[in-house]
């Protein structure tokens, strides 16, 4: 396991604080949490954004082999 330290905005820190003893667990443990669904979450738009651009290029190619095709039944 890293150590890892970084700033929280007052904010955010008193939220962290009262879910956290809330819900009953480690401030570390509810951090953790929710940077593992962070970044589930960025890697599905990541993904998504990849998808698309590959989705948009075989488009086009089908869209030209299907063009060919018409004009050879023509």
């Amino acid at each position: 396991m890293k150590t890892f330290s970084f700033k929280l905005d007052d904010k955010i820190f008193l939220e962290v604080e009262e879910i956290t003893r809330a819900l009953k667990v480690s401030r570390n443990r509810y951090i953790n949490e929710a940077l593992r669904i962070y970044n589930q979450e960025n890697m599905r738009r990541l993904l998504k954004t990849q998808l698309e651009k590959e989705s948009a290029l075989t488009s086009q190619d089908s869209m030209g082999i299907l063009y060919g095709f018409e004009r050879q039944i023509d």
